[in-house]
């Protein structure tokens, strides 16, 4: 994809921004620049994680921004997030990403063309946040599908088979808290090199408030999910308490049924007048004892 070149008006400084290069397109920005070579390499690595490193003057960031057409089933860093790869000088910034996004486009009209990022360090700080405000849709989503799914558990009679859904809304709120984790390191490392701003400021409580979220959002569904499956184990013992009363109430009747029912020449009950209405009182009696004897134990 050809490079946009953005040259702020009356600045000395340049912003690149490569779409989905391809290797040659790299390399040629790489020479043209004097891109560290192990960290070009990094940039051929989709699945990099967040990062900050310091090469003689140039600066290499890689962060992760929230893939909104990420799969429903999607969970692991790789699936959810996608990669930006920054190089950064005083002189220049270089932006690399795979899929479209809207930065390029967004970043001019908003804050070059009005005069925002009078240094590229500005500008940074801007992407930054861009890429942290990916991470806002997909937690509304999820709380969302959290709230769906608590009133999937206590509000039906019926609790439904969740284990899927809730695995799936636990792994992303756990790997996007752990992709915001990660990039920690980047901001840190920034807060060293930079005096203190508002703007660097705000973005460490955006920051901040964004892993708070996904930390809440995380040991929320962790929660449901056990009570989940507390709820759904109760509603099997009950099943099995009620599968049990039966049972012992007709293992005796059983019992007795079955010692009548031998067919022996000799057993003195067979020729009595009153055998049967006598067999048939004595089962109703021990039906009546396990009655009373379950109501004792309080298991009726």
């Amino acid at each position: 994809m050809p490079k946009t070149i953005t040259q702020p008006a009356g600045l000395h400084w340049v912003w690149i921004d490569l779409e989905n290069p391809t290797p040659e397109e790299l390399q040629e920005i790489a020479v043209e620049f004097k891109l560290p070579p192990s960290a070009v390499k990094d940039c051929l690595q989709p699945e990099h994680l967040p990062k900050y490193e310091e090469i003689n003057e140039i600066v290499f960031i890689i962060a992760r921004l929230h893939d909104l057409k990420a799969h429903a089933e999607a969970d692991t860093i790789q699936e959810l997030t996608s990669k930006i790869a920054i190089f950064i000088t005083k002189d220049f910034l270089i932006t690399l990403h795979r899929p479209p996004l809207t930065l390029v486009e967004n970043m001019c009209d908003e804050y070059i063309e009005a005069g925002k990022t009078p240094f590229t360090f500005d500008l940074l700080l801007k992407i930054l946040q861009f890429s942290f405000r990916t991470f806002e849709i997909p937690a509304q989503r999820l709380t969302a599908e959290l709230d769906f799914y608590e009133a999937k558990t206590f509000l039906q009679r019926r609790i439904p088979p969740l284990t899927k859904g809730l695995y799936h809304l636990k792994r992303k709120a756990a790997v996007a808290k752990k992709v915001l984790q990660l990039s920690e390191v980047i901001l840190d490392e920034i807060r060293k090199k930079q005096p203190p701003t508002a703007a660097l400021q705000d973005l460490g409580d955006f920051h901040l408030r964004q892993i708070t979220l996904y930390e809440e959002l995380s040991d929320a569904a962790i929660n449901l999910m056990n009570i989940y499956i507390s709820l759904s184990s109760q509603k099997t013992n009950e099943v099995m308490r009620v599968l049990t009363v039966f049972s012992v109430f007709f293992m005796p009747l059983t019992f007795i049924v079955g010692i009548y029912g031998m067919n022996f020449n000799f057993m003195p009950e067979l020729k009595t007048k009153f055998g049967y209405p006598g067999v048939m009182l004595a089962m109703f009696a021990v039906s009546i004892i396990i009655y009373f004897w379950f109501r004792r134990k309080g298991w009726l």
